[in-house]
């Protein structure tokens, strides 16, 4: 498998991790269980795959949101976490412009920029979880204290 971006940061980092392919079928709406869809390619509960969601507050910042497979993201909690008023996510179309990624294929290491990022409390009842490696088919699989140390994510609770 080739490295993407995100396994070299973490080779950097001196990360452990686990890269691993799957047949990506290229639905990506995370209304139609997407992420859900990758746990069970993967053989792991779907509780510990978590997506990446970006999003914009009124004042234009972008802010980066990894929530589990299961759950939906409380919008009034990802205020609260951004200290915003108003959130919602970036349109599909944006998101390579602004991260570099594609739908399908965000992962919260190796943005174009340097982005806040929040992590569902939930991450750390894990040993492990999967996040996107930053392209389709690909996941990475670490321990959550690693992704949030590479992160520089905040954790707190979003969930619905």
């Amino acid at each position: 498998m080739k490295k993407t971006n995100a396994m070299r940061i973490l080779d950097g980092l001196g990360i452990e991790y686990e890269a691993a392919e799957y047949e990506d079928d290229g639905e990506h709406e995370l209304a139609r269980g997407a992420a859900g869809r990758t746990a069970e390619k993967l053989g792991v509960a779907p509780e510990t795959v978590f997506k990446t969601i970006v999003m914009r507050t009124e004042s234009k910042e972008i802010c980066v949101f990894c929530q589990s497979a299961v759950s939906e993201i409380n919008l009034k909690k990802a205020r609260q976490a951004a200290g915003c008023k108003e959130i919602g996510p970036v349109k599909p179309e944006e998101l390579l412009g602004l991260t570099g990624y594609i739908r399908g294929g965000c992962t919260p290491l190796g943005m174009k920029k340097k982005f806040r990022t929040f992590i569902d409390e939930t991450v750390i009842l894990h040993d492990k979880v999967c996040i996107s490696g930053g392209q389709r088919g690909v996941q990475i699989k670490i321990k959550p204290d690693d992704l949030i140390r590479a992160t520089e994510a905040t954790v707190v609770d979003l969930e619905l």
